[in-house]
């Protein structure tokens, strides 16, 4: 039986590693699907360890009030936040290119590999396109689009009023439409 999360916490605040190493596999892939469409693949793995690191170290103080999830997604939020003022506008890279052989070997029976370079092309556009987002629509369409969570949720790991999160996300969507325009006649 798989213990809860809130067990996990408890047991980890009470020196058992083995409970914080069970919390860390349990949401390291969200934690790093975040990194990774905040900052690009480059940085994301280095800051989605930095986000564990520094739950760890924080985690006499939390308090079961919330959700150890939402809890690690705000630190995570934040190590994004802290990555990208850090970034020197120079030395920012903005490509995030999809690795197309993955992409390649994901291709089902009767698409061709036409298709599959086609579709890695859309995905890297895509993916260009978020990071060019400015900082709090990128977060906000992340969140919503990419992890999957709910307005609530996000307002409680960001601390922003889920009216002001909607408008957010509405308006990273119509940027991105608008980024991605040129593209029409390929996602039909």
């Amino acid at each position: 039986m798989e213990q809860a999360d809130a067990e996990l916490v408890r047991a980890a605040q009470q020196g058992d590693r083995d409970a914080f190493g069970v919390l860390v596999s349990r949401h390291a892939q969200r934690i790093l699907s975040l990194t990774t469409r905040m900052l690009g693949p480059e940085d994301a793995e280095d800051i989605a360890q930095e986000t564990f690191v520094a739950a760890y170290k924080a985690l006499p103080s939390f308090k079961s009030n919330s959700q150890f999830s939402t809890w690690l997604y705000r630190i995570g939020v934040n190590k994004c936040t802290d990555s990208l003022r850090a970034r020197r506008p120079e030395n920012t890279s903005l490509d995030v290119i999809s690795d197309e052989s993955a992409v390649a070997s994901e291709v089902a029976d009767g698409e061709t590999p036409h298709w599959a370079l086609e579709q890695a092309e859309l995905a890297g556009e895509l993916d260009r396109s978020i990071q060019k987002l400015p900082h709090l629509y990128r977060e906000s369409f992340v969140l919503r689009h990419v992890e999957g969570l709910g307005y609530d949720e996000m307002s409680a790991i960001l601390g922003v009023h889920r009216d002001t999160l909607k408008m957010r996300v509405y308006k990273a969507r119509t940027l991105l439409c608008q980024s991605l325009a040129h593209l029409d006649g390929a996602l039909r």
